[in-house]
């Protein structure tokens, strides 16, 4: 998407829908090893005896992954700054998964207080390639106001 998004360019019921990722095998033990060590995201023999049947990446890749999508396909001014919400995983990214981001926005709030700002609240499901979702995230931003 061209262009730099501003609290006047979004209304409720917009979406957007972001670039493709492949993960990679490589990609999901290189990510456990660092940030979350755990046999299924490690190793596929023990990742096929576990919950998961089968290798599967750390929850918190999908959300590292997803963040950088966010961040290229909804060009906020400013950045992407977020004030909380809520994430679950509904099923595992897995090795060769291909994942976009489909994001539709559910509320904006003017600031009171702060004019040059607002608050707009967002529904994010990060999807495999067969469109099933990985993770849905329900977040708040902070979006700036158009200068001038």
């Amino acid at each position: 998407m061209a262009g730099t998004l501003y609290l006047e360019d979004l209304h409720v019921g917009q979406t957007f829908v972001t670039g493709p990722v492949t993960v990679t095998t490589e990609a999901i033990k290189a990510f456990a090893r660092d940030y979350d060590p755990q046999p299924f995201h490690l190793d596929e023999d023990a990742a096929r005896d576990s919950l998961f049947g089968g290798l599967a990446a750390s929850g918190w890749h999908t959300a590292a992954l997803s963040m950088r999508l966010l961040v290229d396909g909804l060009p906020i001014a400013g950045g992407l700054i977020g004030v909380g919400g809520e994430t679950t995983w509904p099923r595992p990214t897995r090795p060769g998964d291909t994942l976009t981001v489909h994001i539709e926005v559910l509320e904006i709030t003017p600031s009171r207080s702060r004019p040059d700002r607002g608050m707009v609240r967002t529904r994010n499901e990060t999807r495999n390639q067969h469109g099933e979702p990985v993770q849905i995230s329900k977040l708040g931003i902070v979006v700036w106001r158009r200068p001038g």
